[in-house]
Parts: structure tokens; sequence; C-alpha cells
């Protein structure tokens, strides 16, 4: 399924699943069985999956995809993890080796945005803005202690993930990666939240990025070197992960930062991000004096 969270103009935001360029909304269809929100919804587990299948397979109606606002997918998750430093072409442009342990920060949800919202900032904050195309997991139920070999049952599904960076705020010295990766919209994801059960092998899957229609960034989720389960498991290790919590799993070769001469996020740029199978991820940069 496609999953996804939407809200029409002055209406609170819904939970739907696309069908044939249709959205249907499943708290409607199933008569209020199923929650409004995405969050309680995969809280609700596998019943609650199953029954969104099963709605959708015989739904016959829906609204117009183009008609309404799609929001991220996970609107409120509790933490979103980003791996830093995790894709083999990555590391040989940026002429590093190979991190001994995963590279870990953190994301706020304040920084969360749908696709065609604005990427914006102050000019008077960060000066040069870089684009990172990343694939997102998404936990389904709490994770404590999983193994790689349990990995899996724990994901619900798959985004786009626009890992946006002020690299002049994360690289001054001490640790900067939490401010200039946290400014507020700089975590787009969506446009849907794809379930497991659609993408056979999340290791073999072309990432890409476009600027303004130009292909930036053109790579293969093979080139990861720190796999989900491996993450889950080390994540799950330190801390419990939670239903909707989001896993940021890096971003490949291409980023503006290591391009000669860098090139930066402007005034109207328009940068997409597209995992295959998740769709279209769209966004336009727009800089505040």
């Amino acid at each position: 399924m496609k999953l996804v969270s939407y809200k029409s103009t002055g209406e609170q935001a819904h939970l739907g699943a696309i069908k044939d360029d249709r959205i249907v909304n499943l708290h409607r269809a199933s008569a209020g069985e199923l929650p409004d929100d995405m969050l309680e919804f995969l809280k609700a587990g596998e019943v609650a999956m199953q029954t969104a299948r099963d709605l959708l397979g015989t739904a016959d109606d829906g609204i117009p995809a183009d008609s309404v606002k799609l929001l991220s997918p996970v609107t409120n998750p509790s933490k979103i993890i980003a791996i830093g430093l995790n894709y083999m072409d990555h590391i040989r442009e940026a002429d590093i080796g190979v991190p001994e342990l995963a590279t870990m920060f953190c994301k706020y949800p304040s920084a969360i945005i749908g696709t065609d919202a604005d990427i914006h900032w102050s000019r008077g904050l960060t000066q040069q803005v870089d684009y990172e195309a990343e694939l997102a997991v998404v936990i389904g139920k709490a994770a404590k202690d999983v193994s790689e070999a349990n990995a899996y049952d724990y994901i619900a599904g798959y985004m786009n993930c626009n890992d946006v960076s002020a690299r002049d705020l994360q690289f001054r010295p001490g640790d900067q990666w939490l401010r200039g990766k946290c400014l507020d919209s700089f975590c787009p994801l969506g446009p849907c939240l794809v379930t497991s059960d659609e993408i056979d092998d999340p290791h073999n899957l072309s990432i890409k990025c476009m600027l303004n229609g130009q292909l930036m960034q053109d790579s293969n989720t093979r080139e990861m070197i720190y796999r989900i389960p491996y993450l889950i498991e080390y994540l799950s290790e330190a801390f419990t992960l939670l239903p909707g919590d989001v896993i940021a799993t890096g971003t490949p070769h291409g980023v503006g930062a290591f391009r000669d001469p860098p090139i930066w996020l402007g005034q109207g740029d328009v940068v997409s991000v597209e995992v295959e199978g998740l769709g279209s991820l769209t966004n336009r940069c727009v800089i505040r004096d």
C-alpha cells in the first residue's frame, strides 16, 4: 500500500491510501474502525494494516490525489535518527575512511515538511544549504534489543527523505551537526509511506536527486555500508524505537558540498528525491532576508 497523510483547505489532517490516482480515506471507509492519523494507525499494528488492505481492495470511491495537500506521511514521530557517511560512493567523494561505527545524529520533528512544501531558511543564518537524497525507514512496532535476523518484522515501510543540511553550520567547530541538520523545514519526507510488503529488497533500489531538473545524485542503495537490519539492531540495543519513528539511512555521492566548485541551494531552486518505488518528493527553496 501507499499510505498518505493529507488535508484539504481548512480541514484537519487525514489518513489515506492511494488507489488509481485517488485517495481513499481509511477512517471513513472503515466506518471509524481505523484511526484517522498515521501514527495511531501504525500503533494499531498488523491488524489495522490488513484491514486497510482489505478495504483498499474493494474501495470504488475516493478523492483525486491532486485535489488535496499531501503532508509528510508521518507528521509527528517521537524521533528521527539519521545515519551519516553510510554510502561507499559518498565516502569516496568525501575522501575519508569508512567509519568504525555507524555515524548517527538526530533531526527534530519540527524540521519535517511534506512534498510540495517550501524548504526555507534565513540568509543571515546560513548560505551553504545542501541536498541529500535518502531512503527513510519507518518503524511499525516498538523495537527494543531486536536482532538483525528479526529486524524486518519491525518495519512498517519506506519513504523518500531529503536530509537538507546547512554545511556552514554543520562543519563549525564543536558538535554542530545537530544545528546544521535541524533547521525548520530541513526534513522533507514523502510523498507516501510505501508498506514493506511492496519493497522486495530495500538494498537494491535506485536513488536519485534532481536539482532544477538536472541529475545530481544517481546511485543505488546497495552502496549502503551499515544496512537496515544492522541499524535496527544497533539502535534498538541503546533505546526503544517506537511506531512511526524514522531512520534516515544516509546519502550517496553527488552532494553539493563535495563538488568543484560547491553547489548550494538557492532562491527558487526545486529539488526532488526519488528512491525507486517510492514516488517523487519535490520541494522549492525559499530564502528569507
